[in-house]
């Protein structure tokens, strides 16, 4: 069985190694708090939505509360991490599924290519979550 490392800050769980930050992320998507998605990230990341369609700042904020918003879990597999350093590039098979509250039949997934970064304070955050790395 995996150890995963997280430790507890007033806000969020951030991960303290690659492997886990994914987890991580699921654990503040699944919070239902768009807040908790933010501190995931460098405050100058990427969020890409869709193939083509980054996002900055509060644009990012917005484009991961649409997502959250859907009221269905966020379902995660790290398939490959490879890390130089302080900068981890993380291959991710996930997906949302479900049925939403208004009762809209939801099947969203891809294979996100994201690249991290530990920061000063050993916590790893996006520099780049692209979702639909792959397409």
């Amino acid at each position: 069985m995996t150890e995963h490392h997280f430790i507890d800050t007033s806000h969020v769980s951030l991960a303290t190694t690659a492997a886990d930050h994914p987890a991580a992320f699921a654990r503040a998507f699944n919070s239902g708090d768009p807040q908790k998605i933010e501190l995931m990230y460098e405050e100058s990341s990427t969020f890409v939505s869709s193939p083509g369609t980054p996002h900055f700042g509060q644009d990012r904020f917005s484009a991961n509360a649409s997502f959250q918003a859907l009221g269905l879990p966020l379902e995660l597999q790290l398939r490959h991490l490879y890390a130089a350093g302080d900068i981890a590039l993380l291959i991710v098979d996930w997906s949302i599924s479900g049925t939403t509250s208004k009762g809209e039949l939801i099947n969203i997934r891809g294979t996100a290519t994201d690249v991290a970064r530990r920061g000063d304070d050993g916590f790893w955050r996006y520099l780049i979550d692209n979702p639909f790395g792959t397409a």
